[in-house]
């Protein structure tokens, strides 16, 4: 037996229970991984809190970095004591668990446990709406809201590394101060400023090609009218609620916008992609072009805290937790 988070209801973080599981042993096509470090997302509290819907009861949790502790018959890719890291399935708020080796991939070296952990879903999918969602490069002007959170400050040096003009959204003086270190071109404290209005002033009135937005109802449809004519907005998140009100005739209003809601399980689906897609965050990590700032740690059995903490926006960059 091990321990792991689980939990048997919807609703805020209290819910989630310290308990004793049963972890098995690794059949076809899988490991047994026990874990070292665990990380927090804000995917973690939706589907805690209900908005996305799971079936009960569960264990929490969409990425981690362990050591391979057993293999399951047929299992030739990784061997006992291989580093591996992963972004799904969900189930990481756990000592130890089974992993399918499809969505596992072996983590460098020269990454260490808590960094693989906190990197593998905030960074690929960093790198798939920078290179694949929008072609960011020289020439690109874009708008990153929660620019100091694990994410935001993971674009804003990859979008810097990329050569284009960040304009980052923060929430207080200490966050602005981050994500201008992160590579952030301009930073607007949107709680003092109208963002929509400073990022026409710092665009000439002409608007970003693109908007990045995790944060949701706060920030649409504001959002749009921070594009230039035929841009893109993409919605990849809600930290302050879905957007409920989503109006598509507002995209031929405001200059033939385009917007896409995309997932990492998508653009990671076939085995081919997963790999590309970490090789090529594991690449930038390496040499320290992206630095993974990991700026909270929590033990596994405080994962409630962690869900406070993040929820109330107390947080910045990465958070783990340890086993």
């Amino acid at each position: 037996m091990v321990h792991a988070i689980r939990i048997h209801q919807n609703g805020g973080p209290e819910v989630m229970q310290w308990e004793n599981v049963e972890v098995g042993d690794p059949g076809p096509g899988q490991v047994r991984l026990k874990q070292h470090a665990i990380g927090v997302n804000y995917i973690d509290t939706y589907q805690r809190s209900g908005l996305y819907k799971m079936p009960m009861p569960f264990i929490p949790g969409n990425e981690g970095a362990g050591e391979v502790a057993a293999v399951g018959p047929g299992v030739t890719e990784f061997k006992v004591g291989d580093r591996a890291a992963y972004a799904s399935p969900v189930g990481s708020y756990a000592q130890e668990r089974l992993m399918p080796v499809d969505r596992l991939v072996k983590l460098p070296s020269s990454i260490d446990y808590k960094t693989g952990a906190a990197m593998m879903l905030q960074g690929m999918t960093v790198r798939y709406l920078l290179r694949q969602t929008y072609k960011v490069g020289k020439g690109t002007t874009m708008l990153l809201h929660a620019a100091a959170g694990g994410i935001g400050l993971i674009a804003s040096q990859w979008a810097r590394h990329l050569g284009a003009t960040i304009i980052g959204t923060v929430s207080t003086p200490d966050k602005a101060e981050l994500a201008k270190a992160a590579g952030c071109t301009h930073v607007i404290n949107y709680k003092s400023e109208d963002f929509v209005k400073r990022t026409r002033e710092l665009t000439n009135g002409h608007g970003v090609d693109v908007v990045y937005d995790a944060v949701g109802k706060d920030t649409y449809p504001a959002s749009l009218d921070c594009l230039k004519p035929l841009g893109l907005f993409v919605s990849f998140g809600n930290a302050s609620g879905p957007i409920t009100n989503f109006d598509i005739l507002a995209l031929s209003a405001k200059g033939s916008l385009y917007a896409t809601r995309p997932t990492l399980v998508t653009y990671t689906a076939k085995r081919e992609d997963l790999l590309a897609n970490a090789n090529e965050l594991f690449d930038v990590v390496s040499k320290g072009i992206v630095k993974i700032n990991v700026n909270q740690t929590y033990p596994l059995q405080d994962a409630a805290q962690a869900h406070r903490d993040l929820e109330g926006r107390k947080t910045t960059g990465s958070i783990v937790l340890l086993p």
